[in-house]
């Protein structure tokens, strides 16, 4: 067996080339993931502007104290721009965005301010006060978004204030998934005595969906040699990489691993961990494989450790694992020293920290301890049972 590590790392090192760019609109860019450094072609904003409703004046005629008149020979709504040059002892009314007129460098909050006819009555106030400069928010010319970087609302709406209404992003990883096994049977359908539906395929589906790819699926294979052999064939010709749930262990049904070194190639099979020791990684012609154990936490638990880094550096992301942190064990933990185990958790904020508990259970057949929980508690190789108030890591859902 290897470790979590060394199978993470010689996974990413089979992950040599990226999914190909392609140029889709920004309404359609949502957690897709960009292709390239993005360059602001101008200043944001383009010019400076007001950051609230009131009136633009010159910082030369603030009071030191009391009260002063300005005569308004302005009214700037958003979107308008004041053609000439304010004067000394002239204002401009301004709207929150319009640009600041020539001459001004100050803007007084309505609510400060005293109206009287077409003057208004001004006291003192900070230089440069309520003004958003020019090139506040970005620079042209300065990199804003990084190639590798999962478009979010937030980075959608930073590409559209560039004006741009189309971006280069990478090409949706395609992912081909399949079930394997007698034992189970298509939800909706009947079911005899001796079968469970499946849900591996389904908890997959979704995963690689969040992860942004796209699913190919091709159903459930019978363990029948012929019938696996023709079915990741096809799987491969269709996706760039092939998950499939079941037969790698090494019952005598367990056929995944005979048949993947007939068609393509195994990297390694057994990692040391909890839940989900066996794990077919290798390939088939130019696809990724991988052959996730057939109970459902193991087989989320190896999804999210091995394939979703995998698939997030096919589809050229940047950062590839999620960040792990410390909280306070509040019950015992049960824990084989040499190799890493994965318990399902609820990490609380409570009197000032953070705590977290397992679901119950840790059978790697119970789904609900992934519903019931929030978090993984991930327990290291070198380290054996955990005590109360002990500190450990956790990787929230």
């Amino acid at each position: 067996m290897i470790s979590v590590q060394d199978g993470q790392n010689l996974i990413l090192a089979r992950v040599s080339t990226l999914t190909p760019p392609e140029l889709v609109p920004v309404s359609h860019a949502l957690g897709r993931v960009l292709a390239h450094d993005l360059t602001a072609p101008f200043d944001v904003p383009p010019a400076d502007n007001s950051a609230g409703d009131g009136d633009a004046g010159a910082s030369g005629d603030i009071p030191q104290a009391g009260l002063r008149e300005l005569l308004v020979v302005a009214d700037l709504p958003a979107g308008a721009t004041f053609e000439g040059l304010l004067q000394a002892g002239e204002s401009g009314r301004i709207m929150t965005g319009a640009p600041i007129p020539q001459g001004a460098d100050t803007v007084y909050p309505q609510e400060l301010v005293e109206r009287v006819g077409d003057r208004v009555r001004v006291g003192p106030i900070a230089k440069g006060a309520n003004v958003r400069p020019r090139g506040e928010d970005v620079r042209s010319g300065s990199v804003v978004l990084e190639g590798g970087t999962r478009l979010r609302p937030q980075e959608v709406g930073l590409i559209t204030s560039l004006g741009q209404w189309q971006v280069v992003v990478r090409r949706r990883p395609r992912v081909a998934l399949l079930s394997t096994g007698n034992e189970v049977a298509e939800p909706g359908s009947p079911r005899t005595p001796g079968q469970i539906y499946d849900s591996n395929r389904f908890t997959l589906r979704g995963s690689v969906e969040q992860c942004g790819g796209e699913v190919v699926d091709l159903g459930i294979v019978p363990d029948r040699r012929e019938d696996l052999r023709a079915r990741l064939l096809e799987a491969s010709r269709l996706a760039d990489m092939v998950v499939s749930s079941g037969g790698v262990s090494v019952g005598a049904y367990d056929l995944v691993k005979d048949v993947l070194q007939e068609i393509g190639g195994i990297e390694f099979w057994q990692v040391a961990m909890q839940p989900g020791r066996p794990l077919a990684v290798g390939g088939i012609g130019p696809a990724h494989f991988f052959g996730l154990p057939g109970n459902p936490v193991a087989s989320m638990l190896t999804f999210m450790l091995f394939v979703r880094p995998a698939l997030f550096k096919l589809a050229g992301r940047r950062q590839l694992f999620p960040e792990m942190w410390e909280a306070r064990a509040v019950e015992p933990m049960r824990k084989k020293r040499g190799r890493r185990e994965f318990k399902r958790g609820v990490l609380q904020f409570r009197a000032g920290s953070w705590e977290v508990r397992t679901t119950g259970p840790q059978g790697s057949g119970i789904l609900s301890s992934m519903v019931a929980g929030n978090c993984l508690i991930v327990l290291e190789e070198d380290r054996g049972d955990v005590a109360p108030g002990e500190t450990v890591l956790v990787e929230p859902f």
